[in-house]
């Protein structure tokens, strides 16, 4: 939590049920989305959540601008800079006496990385599980494993055909998807239902009625919009996750 609304809420929660709820101070590293300011604030919120009677079990803080940098020294320079802010605001609180149980940040983007600060204690990557393009083209270290599949439901002989899995089935939100294993065929286009593929190399093989693999560029928008997750090794399914309800 960031917001000591928030935390006189789930304070007053917590006593009306006779609970002692833990919670983490969420600290902004540099994502600029949710997130306490670092220094001086994160201590004031502490002495907030303990007033309260919640127990404070801890910091979070998301390096999430840095997930998807190229590898290298800026992006090592970054992280450094991003976890180096949340060790300082552990330190601040422990040397107040308030004491810190489990720091927690990171994603699959810099799991590498996080040996860098012994500190942390949890580490959030969950994306490494089915891979997207998006996160491939920035962390090698896992394959790709995230397709939705389509049928061709229209073929303009040398030119394009169209499948049926669009925006209602697969994320084009921070890039589009890849055709799989077909280098011939270059996904140009996603509408709401139907996918439009280029024909690049007329000798590719693809006709109505064939089904295509596409790769997921971005996960997080993609999962949500299925019912179920088929898990498939050496061409046979050997799972079904039911993801909805």
């Amino acid at each position: 939590m960031d917001n000591p609304r928030a935390v006189a809420a789930l304070g007053a929660a917590g006593r009306a049920k006779g609970q002692r709820l833990g919670v983490l101070v969420n600290v902004n590293v540099g994502q600029n989305r949710t997130g306490v300011t670092p220094g001086e604030p994160v201590l004031e919120l502490a002495r907030k959540v303990l007033a309260e009677g919640l127990w404070l079990r801890g910091l979070m803080g998301y390096e999430g601008h840095v997930a998807h940098q190229v590898e290298g020294p800026a992006k090592e320079s970054a992280y450094d800079l991003a976890m180096g802010t949340l060790m300082k605001c552990r330190c601040l609180l422990e040397e107040n006496g308030i004491s810190i149980e489990s720091v927690s940040t990171g994603g699959t983007g810099t799991h590498h990385l996080t040996p860098r600060f012994p500190g942390i204690t949890e580490f959030q990557a969950g994306s490494y599980l089915v891979m997207d393009t998006e996160y491939a083209n920035t962390c090698k270290d896992f394959e790709r494993a995230l397709t939705v599949l389509g049928t061709v439901i229209s073929k303009t002989e040398g030119e394009r055909v169209v499948v049926d899995a669009g925006l209602k089935s697969i994320s084009g939100e921070h890039g589009l998807p890849v055709v799989k294993t077909l280098d011939g065929l270059h996904l140009r286009k996603l509408n709401a239902e139907h996918g439009i593929i280029d024909i690049l190399d007329r000798s590719v093989s693809v006709e109505v009625g064939d089904t295509l693999e596409l790769w997921v560029h971005y996960s997080d928008a993609t999962v949500n919009l299925h019912d179920h997750m088929y898990g498939i090794r050496n061409e046979k399914v050997e799972e079904v996750l039911r993801l909805q309800g």
